[in-house]
């Protein structure tokens, strides 16, 4: 496959980008979208120039550092799909590419494809954890739990914080994020302690990140690789309104 990239080419916060174009030849319609980029890369310090920056880990689609806006989409066409799982087999022979980073305030672009998501951890470390004793393993039955909150805690876990549910979001809200974190905890009974603090300060972070109100439109549910509901924001809100009324804060 022969391809064109317009990539998004930013030094740093501070300084103006700009698109670059690069045409890139016999491609692999079985390699993935990162692969690409590595070819690319590769190519380019080759030629002396600076290689494109973007974030990748695991490349098995579960650390959510893989965080690209591709052709107006987070992570590209394919749903339910990471970038790094996104293969070239979806697109065409001369398709032109265009990738970008998230768009959000509270993403700052460190370097063209890479951006802060160290806000997501500080939401983290405002609520998202249980107290409890870490230094044994507790057999997975030790403490019953009705399957279906079992359920749907497991799929709120899922989430990889990987930030699509913000980048596609119009307000750039993190209340998808947020719920899924608040929801999985919520539901069992190791995160019971801090129930009642939990919700109210991890939405007070998020806040303070500069994240955008949610509008309800389900662009989040709809982009998420880990198809994480909406649902789950109706629940954030009902644990909201109910540590509201129960917190001395």
């Amino acid at each position: 496959m022969n391809l064109i990239l317009k990539v998004w080419r930013q030094r740093n916060s501070q300084e103006k980008g700009r698109f670059e174009t690069y045409e890139v030849k016999d491609i692999s319609s079985e390699m993935s979208f990162l692969e690409l980029f590595d070819v690319l890369n590769e190519r380019l310090i080759n030629e002396g120039k600076d290689p494109i920056a973007f974030d990748h880990d695991c490349r098995e689609g579960i650390c959510g550092t893989c965080s690209m806006y591709i052709n107006g989409r987070p992570h590209g066409p394919w749903h339910a799909t990471t970038t790094c799982q996104l293969h070239m087999r979806a697109f065409k022979n001369g398709d032109t590419i265009v990738v970008e980073p998230w768009r959000a305030k509270a993403f700052p672009v460190i370097k063209d494809l890479v951006v802060d998501r160290t806000s997501f951890d500080r939401i983290i470390q405002a609520g998202g954890y249980i107290s409890v004793n870490t230094g044994n393993a507790v057999d997975g039955n030790s403490i019953p739990i009705e399957k279906d909150k079992a359920d749907t805690s497991f799929a709120a876990a899922a989430c990889i914080g990987c930030g699509a549910c913000v980048a596609a979001c119009k307000n750039s809200s993190a209340m998808l994020f947020v719920s899924a974190k608040v929801t999985h905890l919520a539901l069992l009974p190791q995160g019971g302690p801090e129930r009642k603090t939990r919700v109210l300060d991890m939405v007070a972070q998020m806040d303070r990140e500069g994240f955008g109100s949610c509008t309800f439109t389900k662009a989040c549910e709809a982009v998420c690789p880990k198809e994480i509901s909406v649902t789950n924001i109706s629940r954030l809100n009902k644990e909201y309104l109910v540590s509201g009324l129960l917190s001395e804060k």
